[in-house]
């Protein structure tokens, strides 16, 4: 039988905020400014530690960095 909380950790989106950090060559300071998100919820974001985030702060996020949300979220699969 099928049990959320056992399969739960198992499976695994990456959120590859870092990479796309570099390649614009953009701080988490300055991004957070633009974004307007504190350092410390973006640094929870670009270390993988986030268990959600809004539609509203991935829309800011894409529309500063010129991406599309598959640029910076990644499904690994189990883990």
């Amino acid at each position: 039988m099928f049990s959320f909380h056992e399969n739960y950790m198992k499976y695994m989106i990456e959120i590859n905020l870092d990479v796309m950090m570099a390649k614009r060559k953009i701080s988490l300071k300055e991004l957070s400014e633009r974004v307007g998100i504190t350092e410390a919820n973006l640094s929870i974001l670009k270390n993988n530690k986030a268990k959600a985030i809004r539609f509203s702060t991935l829309e800011a996020l894409c529309e500063v960095l010129e991406c599309q949300p598959g640029d910076l979220m990644v499904y690994v699969g189990e883990g």
